[in-house]
């Protein structure tokens, strides 16, 4: 099967399969990946608290000191205060993980592949890899010199409209050459959606997260431009911010927006905790047409042949493109190959980096950033 075949059959565009595709789509494993939570202070970790019916991961630990964070998310996802420890030290001597998977702070990803990457354990972190590109890089080269995966989650890596605009912009070339890629993501502030203290203690720090919005939403579409211009590095980086809201965020931005060019096209991205509701859309224009995601679910395009647009609802990605944690098992177990500059690689999160870093350069300084 090629890789071409397997595009059309499943809307796919993010690994070379090297299985049979029956087996691919069935997700077969020879046993569940063995797997460590490190911190529970992401809100994200609920994900993966939450899927014990899908049999393809185990969780043999869990990393956290904060044992009444521990004690209530016990109670809530029904699992065992034994398999709790205080320290990724007293973990190892328990228990040998195959994989980690943080929900710690963003600072702490360093750390986190600093004790793993030496004793082989793979590790995936939740967006964005790192809080800048010096722990970045650092990260990069433990992974490499110890030969294991080092994978950046997002939730758009999932979403089935955005693997059915790779098909439709990049294989097919519906749109022509792209000219400008529009990202609005966000919501309407940490604190005002009702996120639990552990994780707004460290998602406003501008240490622990890096920064605020510019951060915490302007990771998501410095990703998926990325791969969309199939690891282009950008020429120049431009960024805005404003604290609208100073009484509740008075140490991080809270509004940023990002300007990104290539030799013939540019990317906005508008990061914000001061939408009306939650959102990250995507709008792709090029030289003969338009798609727009919606969301998870749902675009519309239009052509240079078609008089209207044209809506579709997407469904689901199979398995293991729908989830990150089947991702992460079909990557160690070796029943795909993630192509370089794919949402989740190294290549492409080591980009993301170089993009923030130059943002927040040009806020600090008032001068678009030369890359």
């Amino acid at each position: 099967m090629d890789r071409r075949s397997f595009i059309n059959k499943a809307g796919i565009a993010s690994a070379t399969v090297t299985v049979a595709g029956s087996a691919l789509a069935q997700n077969i494993q020879v046993s569940p990946l063995r797997i460590a939570v490190i911190g529970l202070v992401h809100a994200h970790v609920h994900g993966i608290l939450n899927r014990k019916k899908v049999g393809d991961i185990e969780i043999v630990a869990i990393v956290e000191s904060n044992k009444a964070l521990a004690g209530r998310y016990s109670k809530l996802h029904n699992f065992s205060m034994d398999i709790v420890f205080n320290t990724m030290e007293e973990m190892i001597s328990k228990v040998k993980p195959e994989a980690v998977s943080s929900f710690s702070t963003t600072f702490d990803h360093l750390s986190v592949v600093e004790f793993c990457a030496p004793k082989g354990i793979h590790v995936m972190v939740e967006k964005p890899l790192a809080v800048n590109a010096v722990h970045a890089q650092k990260m990069k080269e433990l992974a490499q010199k110890h030969n294991i995966q080092l994978l950046t989650n997002y939730e758009t890596s999932w979403y089935s409209t955005h693997q059915k605009a790779w098909q439709y912009i990049i294989e097919e070339k519906k749109a022509g050459d792209l000219r400008k890629i529009v990202f609005h993501t966000g919501h309407q502030g940490p604190f005002e959606i009702g996120t639990n203290p552990e994780f707004t203690d460290w998602l406003t720090d501008p240490v622990l997260n890096g920064g605020g919005a510019l951060t915490d939403f302007g990771c998501y579409g410095a990703n998926l431009a990325t791969w969309l211009m199939k690891g282009e590095k950008p020429l120049t980086v431009s960024c805005i911010t404003q604290h609208i809201k100073p009484e509740i965020y008075p140490k991080v931005e809270d509004e940023a927006t990002i300007l990104i060019t290539y030799p013939k096209s540019q990317v906005i991205i508008q990061a914000s905790w001061n939408w009306p509701f939650n959102r990250k859309d995507m709008e792709i224009y090029g030289q003969h047409g338009y798609l727009i995601c919606e969301d998870r679910n749902n675009l519309n395009h239009r052509w240079k042949e078609t008089k209207t647009a044209v809506k579709e609802t997407i469904p689901e990605n199979n398995a293991p493109y729908n989830d990150p944690f089947s991702f992460l098992t079909a990557v160690i177990r070796k029943t795909i190959t993630p192509h370089p500059f794919d949402l989740s690689s190294l290549e492409n999160n080591l980009i993301v980096m170089d993009i923030l870093d130059a943002a927040r350069e040009s806020v600090k300084t008032g001068k678009t950033i030369n890359l």
